[in-house]
């Protein structure tokens, strides 16, 4: 388990795929000790998929009559008065977080000033805007998630940054670029149509605008649009509720004081309730933590800046990281041979098995933290790494030492009812006087919000109904003009910021070609949308991991899939070297309308 361990230390942010476990370290106990874990991961995924066999229609994201205060600003409750839009702009972005800032700087790099963000929240940042709980953080190493550092001249302040120094530097790329001139805030996009005639897309807002655009860039993000578990009752509760994106500030107080009598719940044992559950074990009276599936919680080991270390840095030291990562380790030639002596099937059976050492060490660290041998059990989880969002986090676990937090877990069931007075699990009724929703959000939906009508009055979603269909998940044919962000078909990154960069590159110069050829619509060709189809099936893996995992986001919480409907697993430096291909052949994939004083 040593070896696996200081496998996964060696990643960028401690993060690793399936196939980055080494299949060299795959053979530490008899192959009976796997199969019979293997079997036990089989049996709690067989048990949450019995409970909730209706997948991802399990959610609900539709806050709407008594559900509408779950969806609104907590953090700007008063709409600012404003005209409407009825103008033309050349570039029109929906949402106002990292994928528009990056996006707008490339483009102002390229002439482009013409451009409007409009967003939801009342500020830039996006998901930082609007996940705001307490102790919230990032993952990934601030040296590399945060963008833009040698620009904006600043090192973070720690190794993991906070979500509100990630939000400060968002607000800070938005002042240098003057991104605040080209925004309008506090706006909804709900509607997105096509209109073949004029070449221009028409833009509808919950406002009343009535905008145009040449250009379109859905810059949303991966998970906007927060979601709530179909609990029965959840109306009903006669105490006070939120959703955890929605963070209630008025009523917890600033720093939590007003929760010193209050008994609290969270549902949800995710990534976001892994760094907020420790901040209301040190608040409330008392806090129950429902789980249905446990995470896996790594080592964090935060710390703060080396100064003599940011001191030393030149010029260019963020791109030199970031091209390390995309590089890639070396390559161990001995390392090399020797798996390549392994058979394919060998090769994935030792890997596995060098997965489940590393979970099983997750387990023994539950162990050694948690002192309530039956709390320690329910905290382990039984599944592949990488089934499940990994977490990373040093005061989660020792949470539950204390005597006023207690673990309510629902063994794959989850919650059964809200009540007026609290909770129902397990048949049991817990009385609570707040109840938090750490349910998550929509994951990489394409127009939240928003309607998007293409060519022949086709509704986007309509389109990928047999299969999602893209070039680089960023254009998908008969939406001419129209660019997707941090979408399916796209590379995964654990480090998002890094693909969105790439991104933001490719949209940049697609536009900055239409541009310079006079073109009023550039849309991609079938041929090229279907190679990169296949490319994408190509590169989704060898094994069936995904309908073997535990229900989650990363797979439909468990509904069958087609393989082109995900992420583009071929790599990165892969992905880029494709885009930066297709730079030079633009004349090639594109089919051009120009314009009308050509």
């Amino acid at each position: 388990m040593a070896e696996a361990k200081k496998d996964m230390e060696s990643k960028l942010g401690g993060v690793a795929q399936l196939s980055s476990f080494d299949p060299l370290n795959g053979n530490k106990h008899p192959q009976e000790y796997y199969d019979k874990i293997k079997q036990k991961f089989a049996e709690e995924r067989d048990l949450r998929l019995n409970y909730r066999p209706e997948g991802t229609a399990q959610f609900n994201s539709d806050f709407s009559g008594n559900l509408e205060h779950f969806g609104q600003d907590s953090y700007n409750r008063d709409v600012k008065a404003r005209d409407t839009l009825n103008d033309t702009v050349e570039v029109l972005f929906i949402g106002g977080g990292f994928s528009a800032l990056l996006t707008t700087a490339q483009l102002k790099a390229v002439g482009i000033d013409n451009i409007r963000i409009v967003e939801r929240g009342a500020d830039v940042g996006g998901t930082w805007y609007w996940n705001r709980y307490p102790g919230a953080s990032c993952d990934v190493v601030s040296y590399d998630y945060l963008p833009l550092l040698d620009e904006m001249d600043y090192v973070p302040k720690d190794r993991y940054a906070s979500a509100t120094e990630i939000y400060e530097h968002c607000q800070k790329i938005a002042e240098k670029y003057k991104l605040y001139d080209l925004a309008v805030f506090q706006t909804t996009v709900t509607s997105t149509e096509w209109d073949e005639e004029s070449k221009l897309w028409h833009v509808k807002t919950d406002r009343g605008d009535h905008m145009k655009a040449q250009f379109v860039i859905c810059a949303n993000g991966p998970m906007s649009k927060p979601k709530l578990a179909r609990i029965n009752g959840i109306e009903k509760f006669k105490g006070h509720s939120f959703h955890t994106s929605r963070w209630d500030y008025d009523y917890c107080g600033q720093d939590l004081s007003n929760l010193k009598d209050k008994r609290v719940a969270i549902i949800g044992t995710g990534a976001t309730a892994v760094q907020a559950v420790p901040q209301l074990a040190q608040a409330a009276k008392e806090l129950h933590v429902f789980q249905r599936t446990p995470s896996s919680i790594d080592i964090r080991n935060n710390w703060p800046t080396d100064p003599n270390w940011a001191r030393k840095l030149q010029s260019g030291w963020q791109a030199k990281r970031r091209q390390r990562v995309i590089d890639g380790p070396p390559v161990d030639e001995k390392k090399k041979a020797k798996q390549a002596e392994l058979s394919k099937e060998e090769k994935i059976r030792l890997q596995e098995n060098a997965n489940i050492d590393y979970m099983m060490w997750i387990h023994d660290r539950i162990d050694s933290i948690v002192e309530d041998k039956a709390t320690a059990d329910s905290l382990k989880p039984w599944y592949m790494f990488m089934c499940k969002r990994p977490t990373f986090h040093d005061e989660y676990l020792p949470s539950f030492n204390l005597p006023s937090v207690h673990l309510v877990d629902t063994q794959g069931q989850g919650v059964s009812e809200i009540t007026e007075k609290g909770v129902i699990a397990n048949g049991k009724e817990y009385e609570v006087d707040l109840i938090i929703y750490a349910t998550g959000f929509e994951v990489q939906k394409t127009g939240i919000y928003n309607k998007i009508v293409g060519q022949n009055g086709l509704e986007i979603n309509d389109h990928y109904k047999d299969g999602i269909r893209t070039l680089f998940g960023i254009q998908s044919q008969g939406y001419p003009n129209l660019f997707i962000m941090a979408g399916y078909q796209a590379s995964f990154q654990f480090n998002i910021t890094d693909v969105l960069q790439t991104q933001g590159g490719h949209i940049a110069a697609c536009i900055d070609y239409a541009r310079k050829n006079n073109c009023a619509s550039i849309d991609i060709t079938p041929e090229i949308e279907e190679w990169w189809v296949q490319e994408v099936i190509n590169h989704r893996g060898k094994t069936d991991r995904n309908k073997e995992c535990t229900p989650g986001y990363y797979n439909f919480e468990g509904e069958d899939n087609r393989r082109q409907d995900g992420t583009y697993n071929g790599g990165f430096k892969r992905y880029i070297e494709q885009i930066d291909t297709i730079k030079n052949k633009m004349d090639d994939i594109f089919v051009v309308s120009k314009a009308s004083n050509a």
